[in-house]
């Protein structure tokens, strides 16, 4: 039978699931080691077979089955797995690769492999070569089929399923099947990380993981240092190459945001106390440049999802802007002028923590940078407007810089045959 049949009457126990999974991947990893990258791992090619075969394709008996262990498996034969499920083989090397210099693992034209156990590198059908952190995206897929009873991403339609595995996050494990061990969970969501960096570098790491946790060990998983979750929480996410449209208009935007807080702490200085000036220079400066800006970004290629969702942070964030001084200016008899503004600096702070979330978790610095920059706009509000602009303009030039370089530089890059 295969490991598919088994999966689709019920998930598995975590444990079972575990054991299975660890012998798989160490099967693929015997197969990393000839070269071979099989590109289309899932529960259908993996048969379980509940007899061992000697070289002569008879059957071993459990004695001699001990003495010769699967290939690449230098733990414990899985016996326990043949009584209930049977010994785990890999099968259908039909799109396997072997792995020779600088060759690319997709057809032209065609996207090879099944969608829902599918690598983000591989969905793409872009022209980089794929390694064995791709076939561990595949193996987490697996697993999480066995632990859930359904793939990670799933849709109506083969396209639709591959713009999932692109685009979007699986659902937790646990929050599928509660029986879900947290360890298991972190395991399983570490072979399925977009970016193959961030996964198991071979098979074998994974099922010296699994082997942990079925052994009570602690998984390299689960034993990362302070400085590795910093990293971890400041890398980008896959959608961070899409800010590359966004470079140069954020250097533009924090010049404006720095011209419109020089104008309203000269006003202040000037002696202006009506609230009405500063609520009308705030809402036609905002709500103009954020149009312009919104035109400039369209003129320079298609819009992403992401980037329409990033659109409606800032939407928000303007509405939020002028709403302060909106306040201000409805209750004249207790605000005096910019009082609030020190809220200003919170706001764009929270913009910067969803940036961060979906985009690159370096913007947790400018967050906390802006919300640290309220303190003095309370303590010296003479100066608060020149304050939460000096903020908020190197917040926006150093990141858009980088960027459009970025930007500059991959379109000097030529792209490779």
């Amino acid at each position: 039978t295969t490991l598919a049949r088994l999966v689709s009457e019920h998930p598995l126990p975590p444990r079972d699931a575990a054991r299975i999974l660890a012998a798989v991947a160490r099967a693929v990893h015997h197969a990393h080691l000839q070269g071979v990258l099989h590109r289309d791992l899932k529960p259908s090619n993996i048969l379980l077979c509940l007899e061992q075969l000697n070289d002569s394709g008879e059957r071993k008996n459990h004695a001699e089955a001990a003495e010769n262990p699967l290939p690449g498996n230098d733990s414990e034969p899985p016996w326990g797995l043949a009584v209930e499920f049977g010994v785990p083989l890999v099968a259908d090397f039909g799109l396997a690769k072997r792995v020779e210099g600088g060759q690319s693992l997709t057809a032209t034209g065609a996207i090879l492999g099944t969608p829902s156990y599918m690598p983000p590198e591989q969905a793409s059908g872009s022209r980089g070569r794929l390694g064995p952190a791709s076939d561990v995206y595949s193996l987490g897929a697996i697993l999480y089929e066995m632990l859930t009873g359904r793939p990670p991403f799933q849709a109506a339609s083969s396209v639709d399923t591959l713009l999932l595995v692109l685009d979007q996050e699986p659902v937790a494990p646990r929050r599928l099947n509660p029986q879900v061990d947290r360890v298991l969970e972190l395991i399983c969501l570490k072979c399925l990380q977009k970016s193959p960096d961030l996964r198991y570098h071979s098979a074998l790491d994974l099922a010296q993981d699994l082997e942990k946790f079925l052994a009570g060990e602690r998984p390299s998983v689960w034993s990362g240092s302070f400085l590795d979750v910093v990293a971890g929480l400041l890398r980008e996410t896959p959608h961070a190459p899409v800010l590359e449209n966004w470079g140069l208009l954020w250097m533009w935007h924090s010049l404006k945001i720095f011209l419109l807080c020089v104008v309203t702490n000269w006003m202040l200085w000037q002696g202006v106390r009506e609230h009405w000036p500063y609520l009308a220079l705030w809402s036609v400066g905002l709500v103009t440049w954020g149009a312009i800006f919104w035109q400039l970004r369209r003129r320079g290629g298609p819009v992403l999802f992401i980037e329409r969702q990033i659109a409606h942070v800032w939407a928000a964030a303007v509405m939020a802007s002028i709403g302060i001084f909106a306040i201000e200016w409805l209750n004249a008899d207790r605000f005096g002028v910019l009082e609030l503004s020190p809220i200003l600096a919170v706001v764009a702070a929270m913009v910067f923590v969803v940036k961060a979330g979906m985009l690159s978790g370096i913007f947790y610095v400018p967050a906390i940078g802006l919300c640290l920059t309220a303190i003095p706009m309370a303590l010296y509000p003479q100066v608060a407007p020149l304050l939460f602009g000096t903020a908020s303009a190197i917040c926006f030039f150093i990141p858009g810089l980088i960027y459009h370089r970025r930007r500059l530089h991959s379109q000097r890059t030529p792209t490779p045959p």
